[in-house]
């Protein structure tokens, strides 16, 4: 958790291409055909917002494809546009320059036609970075035996494959270098690099190799758009929902913590950390989705390091305890049931911490408020209570 927080991502996806090789189609370029029965593009957009190491989002889109991006793109501020150039890399530097006033510390660059990315090669990259690498490339093995051919298409030697492997997207790196090395590339007028990495090997920077993965794959002819839409509408889709319950009695105070506000009030929420009843009613819903337990086994209240610690912390480590199991969150949902303090004039807050906390859209991210009309403890205002939902979808199965 601590080199997360000294870790701050910008997220580069690449979709100024034209994808000539997939062919013409009616719905546009390759990054905007259909997979699942939505744009390839949404797709690879979803596993990033979701990913909650990524602060901010640039889609680097041609000039002309505004209104189909505007039509796949989903409702979330961290995600903004800007116009590509007539090649990848003139893209890209478009893109690492949209992110020069984000603060961010690390940039992944992504094929925005790689919409199967794993978390696991997320988090390896991060981990990559925790230890000082400078620039990250997730990489396969090369399988096949190679052959060189000669200008009449004979087979004119047998390459080793020792060694050899094929890069993946995201390729990452400490975002001034690459911005840098993104900038002297153009200032010298070489437009011939084939990938980031390149760029960053010209410019003397050491690339370190991370596992990446056979499914990445990279939707470049029509026939791999087809096995992407056959493999997203064959699958089962793994959808698990949890729930959490959570109370918390009330004492004399001066406020209370909840969905990450601090609301004055005559009365405090007793507990362990700052009591943020419904934090951690959340954190068992998305908990329970993985079968990790409960927020007790994790933050035991009788560990003094708790102690009066922000329940964002809670929250933020089940989300990512979620996604390492290979799991996106796709909702969050929570039920404060109290007397007072009044909720309403907090709830957009309150939603809008969700949605920085797991990294969705306001849209997926719900709080409802409600009395027991005084009855029981609640309506004696002795306690809050709040029930919380997450659903999650895990990686499905073959059906």
């Amino acid at each position: 958790m601590q080199g997360e927080n000294a870790i701050s991502c910008g997220v580069v996806i690449v979709a100024a291409g034209r994808g000539e090789r997939a062919g013409a189609h009616a719905e546009g370029p390759k990054q905007y055909r259909r997979i699942g029965g939505r744009p390839v593009i949404a797709h690879t957009l979803d596993l990033f917002l979701a990913w909650s190491p990524a602060c901010h989002i640039v889609a680097v889109i041609h000039p002309d494809d505004e209104a189909l991006f505007a039509s796949a793109r989903p409702d979330c501020d961290r995600l903004s546009v800007v116009h590509g150039g007539a090649t990848r890399q003139q893209s890209v530097l478009a893109g690492l320059e949209a992110l020069a006033a984000s603060g961010i510390s690390h940039v992944l660059i992504q094929d925005a036609v790689r919409p199967f990315v794993e978390p696991a090669i997320l988090e390896r990259t991060l981990a990559a970075f925790r230890t000082g690498a400078e620039a990250v490339l997730p990489v396969v093995a090369v399988a096949d035996t190679l052959k060189r051919a000669d200008a009449n298409g004979h087979v004119a030697e047998t390459v080793s494959r020792a060694g050899l492997f094929a890069a993946q997207t995201p390729q990452s790196f400490r975002y001034p270098t690459i911005l840098e090395a993104h900038r002297r590339a153009a200032a010298s007028g070489r437009g011939d690099f084939t990938d980031d990495a390149a760029i960053a090997e010209w410019a003397g920077v050491r690339v370190q190799l991370v596992e990446g993965s056979a499914g990445n794959v990279k939707l470049t002819l029509q026939k791999d758009i087809a096995m992407a839409d056959q493999r997203l509408s064959s699958a089962l889709p793994d959808v698990r929902t949890g729930n959490g319950y959570d109370v918390h009695q009330l004492v004399d105070g001066d406020g209370v913590t909840l969905c990450g506000v601090f609301i004055p009030h005559e009365q405090a929420l007793s507990g362990h950390s700052d009591a943020d009843v419904a934090l951690h009613a959340l954190t068992d819903a998305l908990l329970a989705t993985c079968g990790a337990g409960d927020i007790g086994d994790h933050f035991p209240p009788s560990d003094p390091q708790w102690k009066g610690a922000a329940s964002r912390i809670f929250l933020e480590h089940a989300a990512a305890l979620v996604r390492e199991r290979g799991g996106t969150i796709m909702n969050a949902d929570v039920s404060l049931i109290a007397e007072a303090p009044k909720i309403g004039p907090h709830r957009e807050t309150m939603r809008r911490n969700l949605s920085e906390m797991l990294g969705l859209s306001m849209d997926r991210c719900s709080v409802k408020a409600t009395t027991n009309e005084r009855i029981g403890f609640v309506g004696r205002r002795e306690g809050i209570a709040a029930i919380a939902t997450a659903t999650v979808v895990y990686r499905g199965t073959d059906a």
